[in-house]
């Protein structure tokens, strides 16, 4: 992963962390201290990085004691993973959840790239019902 900026070091380190573990739990603040930004770069972060639609399950407590808490989801098929995935999704989608579901179905190779994505994008769009 080419880092871009802060937010792409931060997520980078909370992958290596679950590629270990699987799931990890930090202290906003702590995380913060570590990479000298303030706790709302984190919460951006998680937010924008890992949400559901990326295949993230994100658990939150504020406060004095909080944590944040992050898995990956693990489903038992691939058949489970689409079901889900479609009954997740709405009638519309923004163009931010498409990519990420993309990126998601990649990830899990349930969609390869074959250089033409717009073809991949226009099948996966009719699969969903969304039309292109």
């Amino acid at each position: 992963m080419k880092f871009k900026n802060t937010s792409d070091h931060i997520e980078a380190y909370i992958k290596a962390i679950l590629e270990q573990s699987g799931i990890v739990e930090l202290q906003r603040s702590q995380l913060a201290d570590t990479f000298q930004v303030v706790p709302s770069q984190i919460n951006y972060v998680i937010k924008t990085r890992f949400t559901e639609s990326r295949g993230y399950l994100v658990e939150s407590k504020r406060g004095g004691g909080g944590y944040i808490r992050i898995g990956r989801i693990e489903f038992s098929n691939h058949h489970d993973m689409l079901r889900d995935l479609l009954y997740s999704v709405g009638e519309e989608v923004s163009q931010v959840i498409f990519e990420d579901v993309l990126k998601l179905l990649l990830e899990q190779e349930l969609l390869t790239s074959s250089g033409d994505e717009s073809v991949s994008c226009n099948g996966l769009r009719s699969c969903f019902g969304r039309g292109s």
